[in-house]
């Protein structure tokens, strides 16, 4: 059942629901099944094998498809497609389109896992070109290009680019534009709505919201590249499992409530950290004065749970990392539990040895708030009273 209200509350609740039925559950359960039923030509056979589609990937992928464009003009024409893992979709855009002799623009700035996907395009003949996300820089490097891969914003430095701007200019010299969207969510950000051909996420992060599973998904409006994209899922095997397609429909129902907390504390943590003497370089798109702030709010409805600051030093951030007790040290984001990490323990990313990426979870705030403090206190507390040995 299509969500027909304007709220995003009732969208995600109602999002990708078959028609009520007498005495069945509102939301399936998923149908474990490597093979089905199929007598004579098939064709035009809704499933035929189990790493063609599964009943319960079509409920999740027309959910996903009506919160990614949920406005009207082409909400019934969204082609969603979910993955094993984000990194699944982000593998199948860029693969299935570019051949040797191309050339791809991809964020200097991006997720670090765009690094050996670099080398990997590269060894294949592709050309890959380069440019940050602030600024819009990667106008200058479009003329040629196949496709223009979109961050915004950028993971983990929080930089904001014009996704519309980015996008025509783009389509004017004939390329096609994708956009990870992972952090903002379709309801922070409808990248379809704003000119690009792709929007690709990771759900294992905000979009699920729990820590407990890995997915991802493409949605497009051209049945066309829906079908490279469909080809390509199938050719490599990067499917979901049904549980995982289930327990990510189930996740649904609470984005609208989940991501609206966590923007609103994420905003008064931000806050609470620029004013902090042992803290430099405090980033969130949603606070007045961010240098991302003017352009996230001319295209984000909601500016996300992540964010990103800086301290003295790694010994410095790893005691503070210690001392929280409301934050989990992990590496992931957008789940209902606060985690940190510092960025830099895994190498590709270009920030400081201090850098901290912190994703803010659904405990109030003010606990939240208290528990930081706490930890920066105690971190440069340790730092004072260390003396000569």
């Amino acid at each position: 059942m299509s969500a027909t209200a304007d709220g995003d509350g009732t969208r995600v609740v109602r999002a990708g629901l078959p028609e009520e039925e007498p005495y069945a559950a509102p939301l399936p359960g998923p149908v474990f099944a490597a093979h089905y039923h199929l007598p004579g030509d098939p064709a035009d056979a809704p499933y035929s094998y189990g790493r063609d589609g599964n009943p319960t990937w079509t409920a999740l992928e027309r959910a996903i498809g009506e919160l990614e464009a949920p406005d009207g003009d082409f909400a019934d024409t969204v082609h969603t497609l979910a993955f094993a893992s984000g990194m699944g979709a982000i593998s199948a855009v860029l693969f299935s389109r570019l051949r040797p002799g191309d050339a791809v623009v991809l964020p200097s700035d991006g997720y670090n896992l765009l690094v050996p996907v670099r080398e990997r395009l590269e060894g294949f003949g592709v050309e890959v070109r380069t440019a940050p996300t602030a600024g819009d820089a990667q106008l200058a490097a479009l003329d040629g290009a196949r496709l223009l891969w979109i961050e915004s914003p950028s993971n983990p430095g929080l930089d904001v680019c014009d996704i519309r701007r980015l996008a025509d200019a783009a389509h004017e010299h004939g390329a096609l534009v994708a956009v990870d969207n992972t952090l903002a969510t379709p309801l922070g950000q409808r990248p379809l709505a704003l000119g690009a051909d792709f929007s690709v996420a990771s759900g294992t992060k905000a979009l699920t919201g729990h820590g407990d599973v890995l997915l991802g998904y493409v949605a497009c409006r051209d049945p066309r590249l829906a079908a490279d994209v469909r080809l390509w899922r199938k050719t490599v095997g990067a499917i979901p499992g049904p549980m995982e397609a289930w327990l990510a429909h189930r996740s649904l129902a609470t984005l609208e409530v989940r991501t609206r907390r966590q923007a609103e504390s994420a905003l008064a943590l931000a806050e609470a950290l620029s004013v902090r003497p042992e803290v430099r370089d405090v980033r969130h798109p949603g606070r007045p004065g961010d240098p991302a702030y003017a352009q996230a709010a001319r295209q984000m409805r909601r500016f996300g749970c992540v964010v990103s600051f800086t301290l003295p030093d790694k010994a410095f951030c790893e005691r503070f990392l210690a001392a929280l007790r409301l934050v989990d040290d992990a590496t992931s984001f957008g789940g209902v539990r606060s985690t940190a990490e510092r960025r830099g323990r895994w190498g590709g990313d270009a920030v400081p040895e201090g850098f901290v990426r912190l994703s803010v979870g659904l405990e109030d705030a003010a606990d939240l708030v208290a528990d930081v403090e706490r930890a920066l206190e105690r971190a440069a507390g340790a730092t004072e009273g260390a003396g000569p040995a």
